[in-house]
């Protein structure tokens, strides 16, 4: 036998074990990005003043490389079910009581990560500019959901209009009025819908972004605010909790929390009208 032969049966040897190897690491994943690391981040928001600070926040992303799909919708109860069915990878629209309240009436498992802006809630009026001038029997707007409308209760009550049983909250009911002088007709409405109550109603619990997004009324007209001192009506991110850590949620977040330009699109919507609760 040739050294040259000898040669080639040990090259053919070192072929045969090269083509083991690639076959095996063909049936091996590959090492580049999953489809789940490539797809756009879907955020899901209710439709307000807010979009314009998100949309910032989402060019910013793209300029970082980080493709976001922002998905608006109409209504409270949509962006939810959104979630839950996997139709977006997170939500921004609602604070730490009605979550709990979604969680309770959905059967949802989600979480909160990181808190947003703190939106001020008014009463409003396009009839009356004080309290002692509405009439015995006027008719009165708050939010027909167990905790905006608890809200609202208690803003009527700091006006002096109802008094609730000791000791109400946020999770107050109209059943919880004990006191009602003016014999007010309180009306439940959805929470989105009661900026466009104002020519029909005496008097009504407002967002000041929705009031402004509907044009019907000053967003800063209201005959009485709430604060923005505290931070557990702030608004939050939602997620599943298989996702609280997924970094690219995590890496929006910082985006929108730390620009500039989120924060200037923010004081031009909404002023004095909110607060940021990181």
């Amino acid at each position: 036998m040739t050294i040259a032969t000898t040669a080639l049966r040990g090259l053919s040897r070192r072929l045969r074990i090269a083509a083991v190897f690639l076959a095996a690491a063909a049936t091996l994943p590959f090492a580049s990005p999953s489809f789940a690391d490539s797809a756009p981040l879907k955020i899901g928001t209710a439709t307000s003043p807010q979009i314009d600070a998100l949309k910032i926040a989402v060019r910013e992303a793209k300029e970082q490389g980080l493709d976001v799909k922002l998905i608006e919708f109409t209504d409270w109860n949509t962006p939810n079910a959104a979630l839950a069915n996997k139709d977006i990878d997170v939500n921004y629209f609602q604070h730490v009581p009605f979550l709990e309240n979604a969680k309770k009436q959905g059967g949802y498992d989600f979480v909160a990560i990181a808190p947003g802006t703190i939106m001020k809630i008014g009463l409003y009026s396009k009839k009356v500019k004080r309290f002692d001038e509405l009439k015995d029997g006027a008719t009165v707007a708050i939010a027909n959901d167990p905790v905006n409308g608890g809200r609202g209760l208690l803003l009527l009550q700091r006006a002096g209009l109802i008094k609730l049983k000791p000791g109400a909250d946020y999770r107050a009911t109209t059943l919880d009025i004990v006191e009602n002088p003016k014999h007010l007709k309180i009306v439940q409405l959805e929470a989105s819908q009661l900026a466009r109550s104002l020519d029909d109603v005496d008097l009504a619990q407002g967002y000041p972004s929705f009031i402004k997004l509907a044009g019907t009324a000053d967003p800063n007209s209201a005959l009485l605010f709430d604060g923005v001192e505290n931070k557990l009506f702030a608004i939050q991110w939602v997620v599943r909790p298989e996702s609280a850590n997924d970094p690219r949620i995590r890496k929006f977040i910082t985006i929108y929390q730390h620009s500039p330009a989120v924060r200037a699109a923010l004081d031009k919507a909404f002023g004095t009208l909110y607060a940021v609760a990181w």
